[in-house]
């Protein structure tokens, strides 16, 4: 597998049990809707929180550039499918959570950061 593989799964590995450890009950992993993928589906209270993981072995470039306009639309469409299809009656909200680090070789040498409520899906033209 390739090192940036490795690098994104442990990074989600580590995002997945910070969530459970804030309360959030895991509704879905790496689903695909609509040609993208959902790092998690996240609910807590009455929110659903589809949250996409960024990680980066350094912090020479901001993981938060990787969630441009772009990928913004395209979560929002996949959510907004997915909230369709399942019918779900929850408020969502879409997160982020970067990862800086090695959490492959250095779990704790890794800084986590939850940006929940990151952005609200730009407005789609048809």
């Amino acid at each position: 597998m390739a090192q940036h593989n490795e690098l994104g799964i442990a990074g989600e590995r580590l995002a997945r049990e910070y969530l459970l450890k804030q309360g959030y009950a895991i509704g879905g992993e790496n689903i695909v809707i609509c040609g993208v993928e959902l790092d998690f589906i996240a609910i807590k209270d009455n929110r659903i929180a589809f949250v996409e993981v960024k990680t980066r072995s350094s912090d020479f470039t901001d993981p938060l550039d990787a969630v441009d306009h772009k990928k913004q639309c395209r979560l929002a469409r996949a959510a907004d499918r997915y909230i369709r299809i399942y019918n779900i009656p929850h408020e969502p909200q879409f997160d982020i959570i970067t990862v800086i680090g090695d959490p492959v070789n250095n779990v704790a040498g890794c800084r986590l950061t939850h940006y929940a409520d990151a952005f609200r899906p730009p407005l789609m033209s048809r």
